[in-house]
């Protein structure tokens, strides 16, 4: 496990489960854009409307045993035609819309093959999704920090590929809307996920079991912990896969282990059911985590797996990112 000594923070309004409004401190914004620590309920007895933690200030350092995590083996020879780790970005919005769409289009293929050759149910994809999926990844991380670009490059895009990259970037601009570097000592404990067809199994599970989308538990799981990659609590007690405060997981958890993977995404079933999912997805995700822009964030990365599953399998391959007031740091992958 990688320790990482900065993080971000984010600032929001929270209700405690006897609706007196308060603020909650959680821990660091990581991943895609956002590791929303906290998120599934206050201390206490929780219920649908009981909110989750957000950072308002950097919070003591939590312990963390030093590792490193790769998500895949880091290759000794880069296969060519594949874009290097830390690859620039083109500036331009011809040159940018261009990698993006032949990115796109190798990653498509190289997950066609990944799934037809059986990998998804092994623990380490292939290079060239590993790869390719940073490279997307890192794309649309610079297009939501550079919205004039961004509107430039959309016109250039097809026109399947431009509602995608929309989708997207609107996700991160979001999350990361939401986020304040600090520079604070915070350790972060990383660790490879499981594989990615035994995560849609299991999201599946809960799905048919409490009838909430398998693609919005996919969505939640992934802005939370990068499928499962961040295992560091938040400083102010949040653990799990799904970021469950103890009296939350003590209402819903349904007597199993926060950290199994299997129990935590059945008790935010659980919980998104209570919230009033599948009959209204917006109230459900806002109970979980009250803020907008991460109800936004969450549908919109639903929706993109609902349209195709191919997108969750790139997302599986999203990586570990950390801001800190010296820049942005990348935590896990190649």
């Amino acid at each position: 496990m990688k320790d990482m000594h900065a993080g971000v923070a984010w600032s929001g309004q929270r209700h405690r489960p006897g609706g007196r409004p308060g603020r909650h401190l959680a821990a660091s914004l990581v991943g895609l854009t956002v590791l929303i620590s906290g998120c599934a309920g206050s201390g206490g007895a929780a219920s649908p409307g009981a909110l989750h933690q957000t950072a308002t200030r950097p919070g003591p350092e939590p312990s963390a045993t030093p590792s490193a995590v790769p998500s895949a083996k880091e290759p000794s020879h880069q296969a060519p035609g594949l874009p290097a780790p830390d690859a620039a970005i083109p500036k331009d919005p011809s040159r940018l819309a261009d990698s993006l769409t032949g990115t796109a289009a190798q990653l498509r293929r190289a997950i066609d093959d990944w799934v037809r050759d059986g990998g998804p149910t092994k623990a380490d994809p292939p290079e060239p999704v590993v790869l390719l999926a940073l490279h997307e990844q890192r794309i649309y991380r610079y297009l939501a920090r550079n919205p004039q670009v961004a509107s430039r490059t959309y016109d250039r895009l097809p026109k399947d590929l431009a509602g995608r990259a929309r989708d997207n970037v609107t996700a991160v601009r979001n999350l990361l809307s939401l986020a304040r570097p600090v520079s604070g000592p915070v350790k972060f404990r990383v660790r490879p996920p499981e594989p990615a067809n035994v995560l849609l199994d299991d999201f599946r599970r809960a799905e048919r079991r409490f009838g909430v989308e398998w693609e919005v538990l996919a969505a939640v799981m992934f802005v939370e912990t990068k499928f499962g990659r961040v295992r560091s609590p938040s400083y102010t007690g949040a653990q799990g896969p799904m970021q469950f405060m103890p009296g939350t997981w003590a209402a819903y958890g349904m007597g199993g282990d926060v950290h199994d993977t299997k129990d935590a995404l059945l008790a935010a079933a659980n919980y998104l059911h209570a919230s009033g999912a599948p009959r209204d997805y917006r109230r459900a995700l806002y109970a979980y985590n009250h803020s907008k822009a991460y109800v936004d964030a969450v549908l919109l990365h639903a929706r993109q797996m609902k349209r195709d599953i191919r997108n969750y399998y790139g997302y599986y391959n999203w990586q570990v990112f950390v801001i800190t007031t010296r820049g942005e740091r990348r935590l896990t992958g190649p």
